[in-house]
């Protein structure tokens, strides 16, 4: 193996724990080992913490581009493979709207001009990072950012894809060995004239990736060559998974998903200490819902509540919401007697 590209979204948050960065930092340079990294940040971290430990991460092989670079300061890389070749690596962290957008388009613009001055400010970064290659060198384009044709995951920010932030495929050169992107969850190839690929996440990051099949990118490529992708599943890791149903029709489950982090949706009316009910049954639950109750015609017209005894209206909002509990309303009493 000459590279390994690690294209964003290092950690989840901006601030992460301590925790979080010595499995990160141990984890990179373990790679280091096998072979130099290149690494942009994502826009789950924050640049100025990345800026501050690149200089180390440097010493062991781990290259570090958190902040746009110009293409001599940093922004591209020329890392020389173990058959002699030369792979030119043009490196580009995420690119917030505001950090390329100027305050007075962003004041005079309509929202929709914003997005295409992004995406048009992007690509030209993009033309600056890979002016010059030739078909003499590998040439690589590791990235965080979103690509207009790519499909989401179910975990992504959402207000970091479309409409603001996107650029067009187009604006990947064809000359191109290979384009390494970070900011989607699900791996994909989007049409384009180089190869262009998502790797996605290693893990499960939502509930909403729960059909995802998660894997590790393997690229091969030659001076003047489209580069071949093989896709490698990950198996390790504890997969997403949810459940739906009575509690009674469940509870057969009980201990068959002990691999698993479970999203539990139940239909049945709420009732006191019914998640942790739910909980003894499934202690790798991380999410307990109610389905939301269905309901049928015209709503009924709200009857008056002015002078009614709040137990009453206690009792009668617990039947509207499908959550009625005697030992609730007894509660209930028992608090409003305190309180009189």
């Amino acid at each position: 193996m000459d590279l390994i590209a690690v294209a964003g979204d290092i950690f989840d948050v901006v601030a992460p724990t301590a925790e979080s960065e010595q499995i990160v930092y141990q984890a990179l340079l373990r790679l280091s080992d096998i072979a130099p990294v290149v690494m942009v940040a994502g826009n789950h971290d924050n640049p100025r913490r990345l800026d501050a430990v690149a200089p180390l991460l440097e010493l062991g092989r781990v290259h570090v581009v958190a902040t746009p670079l110009r293409p001599d300061d940093g922004g591209v890389v020329k890392i020389e493979t173990r058959s002699g070749e030369i792979a030119r690596v043009a490196m580009l962290p995420f690119v917030t709207q505001r950090g390329i957008v100027s305050a007075s388009a962003l004041m005079d613009l309509e929202a929709y001009e914003h997005g295409a001055l992004y995406a048009e400010r992007l690509s030209a970064i993009l033309g600056k990072l890979t002016e010059g290659i030739t078909t003499d060198d590998v040439n690589v384009v590791v990235a965080h950012l979103m690509v207009a044709e790519g499909v989401l995951g179910g975990g992504e920010r959402s207000a970091h894809t479309v409409y603001d932030y996107w650029v067009p495929a187009g604006a990947f050169d064809g000359a191109l060995s290979y384009v390494a992107l970070g900011h989607l969850h699900r791996p994909q190839q989007i049409p384009a004239a180089a190869p262009v690929w998502y790797a996605g996440s290693p893990l499960q990051l939502d509930f909403g990736e729960t059909d995802d099949e998660k894997a590790t990118l393997v690229v091969d490529v030659q001076p003047g060559l489209p580069a071949e992708v093989t896709p490698v599943p990950v198996r390790f890791g504890r997969r997403l998974q949810q459940l739906r149903g009575t509690l009674e029709s469940l509870e057969p489950l009980a201990g068959t998903t002990s691999d698993s982090y479970l999203k539990i949706i139940l239909e049945e009316p709420a009732r006191a200490g019914l998640a942790d009910l739910v909980r003894e049954l499934f202690p790798e639950a991380v999410d307990v819902l109610l389905a939301a109750p269905t309901t049928a015609g015209d709503a009924a017209p709200s009857e008056p509540k002015l002078g009614r005894p709040p137990h009453e209206l206690f009792v009668k909002y617990l039947a509207e919401v499908n959550a009625s509990d005697e030992r609730v309303v007894e509660l209930f009493d028992e608090l409003l007697e305190e309180a009189q």
